[in-house]
């Protein structure tokens, strides 16, 4: 059984909801019919309208969605995560998100639930939290380097070309080799792992790419990883 992590670097249905085309991508990863889709949206206080985004855009596709709400009664989180097929994390603050989960155990449940075939994907902090650390903007003051859930070696930067000081945070971070590397992911791309290998850059706007970004010979060098388009 395949292990899967879907990492969006920005774009879907917080920005488009209707469209469906990198949600209906995810689903089809999960290889059954109407499979069962469980969207997590902790980073931003289990948001009204972040969720009503999400169910305009999954009721329109073939799968049966639902929602984890931490901010009123929490439900059986290990009976709720082990009847999925996907889960689908939400953008917001990773360093709040993280701190809720671990509390609860979810990060441990998430865990196992990937090891046996879960679909694990999402968007902003919902990309970077898979990994062993994350370029994340919880703090207000400045881009930082936090620890994160490791499912997947190595770092991740969500919208590595949306907003202005994430390319040059990146390039101080591995500069003062406080990073050996780190997967730098594009608004309107997703970079999909299977089993903690890359499988494919999956560009579903305008051709956006993914990257993996390292030092060699003192330079800061991009590699464009291997992309697909889905976007028509």
């Amino acid at each position: 059984m395949n292990r899967q992590i879907i990492a969006i670097g920005g774009g879907g249905f917080g920005r488009n909801p209707g469209e469906g085309v990198i949600e209906n991508y995810i689903l089809q990863q999960a290889n059954r019919s109407t499979p069962r889709i469980c969207f997590i949206p902790t980073a931003t206080g289990d948001n009204e309208a972040y969720k009503n985004n999400y169910y305009s855009t999954f009721t329109k596709l073939d799968c049966n969605p639902s929602h984890l709400d931490f901010f009123k009664r929490t439900p059986d989180l290990q009976q709720l995560i082990n009847d999925q097929d996907v889960i689908f994390v939400g953008g917001g603050n990773t360093k709040s998100m993280l701190a809720v989960w671990r509390d609860w155990g979810l990060d441990k449940i998430l865990h196992e639930a990937y090891k046996n075939g879960v679909v694990m994907s999402g968007v902003s902090a919902g990309a970077i939290c898979w990994f062993e650390k994350g370029i994340t903007d919880s703090w207000s003051e400045e881009l930082k380097i936090m620890e994160c859930m490791g499912f997947i070696k190595g770092n991740c930067c969500p919208h590595y070309d949306e907003e202005p000081q994430r390319r040059p945070s990146v390039k101080s971070f591995l500069e003062n080799k406080d990073i050996n590397d780190c997967f730098c992911i594009e608004g309107g791309n997703a970079l999909h792992f299977v089993n903690e290998e890359v499988f494919n850059s999956v560009s579903f706007a305008k051709k956006r790419n993914s990257y993996l970004t390292n030092v060699a010979n003192d330079k800061v060098v991009e590699k464009e990883l291997p992309r697909i388009d889905i976007n028509g």
